[in-house]
This record gives C-alpha cells, structure tokens and sequence, in this order.
C-alpha cells in the first residue's frame, strides 16, 4: 500500500513539474523580454550562467579530407565548420604584389529555424563582412605572402564557413574556425613558368601559411542600457539594444572594437568594461585556444 502511494506522489510530481516547465516556456515564448529580465534582477542568466560568465569553446581542425586546411568551432552549443580552398589567379592591375583572401559565412536553414532557404540572409552578408573587416585589419595571413610571380599568379583563399548549429555569438565562433583553419592551410610549392605563361604546382611539397597575428573576438549584448551580457545566446540576441565585439592577438593586444545597434549611455565607461573583460578572458581562458591548430 505505502508502495502505491510512493508511486502516485512520484507521479504526481512529475506531472506539476511538467507542467511548471511548460508554464515556463509559453510564458517565454509570449513574453520574451520580460522572461529574460526576472532572470537578470536575479543576476543570473536562463541557461544559468553569470552575467559575465562565458561558454565553454572546442576546436578541432583537419576535418575536412579535401580542403587545404579546416577546423570545426563548437562555442557552447553553436557549431561552425571552414573549409579553405586555394586557386590561382591574376593579380590585380594596381596591386601585382597582393594575393586574396575572400571569407564568407553561411547559416543555412538547417541550422536554426529563425533562417529560412534561399539566398544569403542579411546577417550572414553583415557578419562576412565583420569577419574579412577583422582578417584583413590583423593581417591574419599577409596577402604579400600569397603571390606566385609578381604581376602575374598569385593565390586565392576561399575561406568558407558554414554554421550547423546555432545557438547566438557565430562572429565570435566563426573567427575561431576561420583562423583556425588558415593556420593548418598547407598549399602546394608552385613555380611560374615564363615561357609557357603557366603555373606548375608540385603533388608532393606543400608549404604552410606565412601567419601574421591571430585575432579571437569576445562579444558582448546590451540589455536595457544596463546588463552587460558576455557571449549572448540565440534567444538573447534579438533583445539586446547593441551589440559590442572586441578582437584581441595572440599577443593579448587590442585590435579592433565593434559596436553593432544603438548608442550606449555612457559609452566609453561600458566600452573599457567590455575590453576588460576580453583581455581577461584572453588571458584565463583563450590564450591558447590555437595551439591545435
């Protein structure tokens, strides 16, 4: 008999807890904002980090057989895969001593339900954009480095992102895979033949990347012009007022700081906040990050 009534109590409360759990979610869906501030002014966050706490971060590179370099970025639950792939091309006119490097970042809709098929969303053209801004700006890979013969070959590096899972922050994972894999490029030793006009590359020797600084950036969200969010979720995201990126080298020195939305209420306090707290991050957590690499 008390085994009975164990089992209906344990029944019991399986079912409110249940239930409590899906008060929990539609009260999230109706009312987001309001859903994420009784988190905050209790300090804490939904998925139960700190406000200033960051996500574990993984990398993994050569994953990818038939590219010339690859790495796989997993930054909590968001996932990204690059691919980098070389071919050789004219220079331009006035720049003969410039190779190129075209980054490009894909979400798919595979890889969240806020993105629909079809052509590249807006997102994805801004974040490429964010991320050859950073590239070229660090000199990841010198482009000097990537020609051939002056004026006449030089290499071209597609490197190509895809976000299979997404979960928030894919700038900051997306920089990871993209650094990542261009320093576990290898290209094939290539020589210029001016009678014939042609390149010839050799099957066996492959040389890697001449490397220059390698950026990581830690990204921060802006909630109700007062919570300083790191590394912002998915659900986070569309509820932020702005959102701020700081790049820093394997240096531990400041490259770049973005700021994507409206103006910050006392800025430059909030600014030096985030900076802060990259570098600290940088130091206790990243400084290493591309050492597998």
């Amino acid at each position: 008999m008390a085994t009975v009534s164990a089992s209906i109590s344990t029944a019991s409360s399986s079912n409110s807890a249940e239930q409590d759990a899906l008060k929990a979610l539609t009260f999230q869906r109706l009312h987001p904002r309001a859903y994420l501030e009784r988190f905050l002014t209790e300090n804490v966050r939904p998925d139960g980090r700190d406000l200033d706490e960051w996500r574990d971060v993984s990398l993994i590179v050569g994953s990818i057989s038939t590219a010339d370099g690859s790495a796989l970025v997993r930054l909590g639950s968001t996932t990204v895969v690059c691919g980098v792939k070389a071919e050789i091309a004219e220079p331009e006119l006035d720049r003969p001593l410039e190779g190129f490097l075209v980054p490009n970042l894909d979400l798919p809709a595979i890889c969240s339900s806020k993105f629909k098929p079809g052509p590249p969303t807006d997102e994805a053209q801004v974040l490429s954009d964010r991320l050859n801004e950073v590239l070229v700006s660090s000199g990841v890979v010198p482009t000097t480095s990537l020609v051939i013969e002056p004026g006449k070959a030089v290499w071209v590096l597609y490197v190509d992102a895809t976000c299979i899972n997404y979960d928030g922050n894919a700038f900051d994972a997306t920089l990871l895979a993209m650094v990542a894999a261009l320093k576990n490029t290898t290209l094939p030793k290539a020589t210029y033949n001016e009678e014939t006009g042609r390149t010839v590359c050799s099957r066996k020797a492959r040389e890697p990347l001449q490397m220059g600084r390698l950026p990581t950036s830690f990204s921060f969200g802006i909630f109700d012009g007062s919570h300083l969010l790191a590394d912002p979720t998915s659900f986070e995201e569309p509820l932020l007022d702005t959102n701020v990126s700081v790049v820093i080298d394997d240096a531990g020195g400041l490259t770049s700081v973005m700021q994507l939305g409206l103006g910050i209420v006392g800025a430059d306090d909030v600014l030096n906040k985030c900076v802060d707290a990259a570098q600290k991050c940088w130091r206790e957590t990243r400084r290493e990050v591309y050492q597998a690499s």
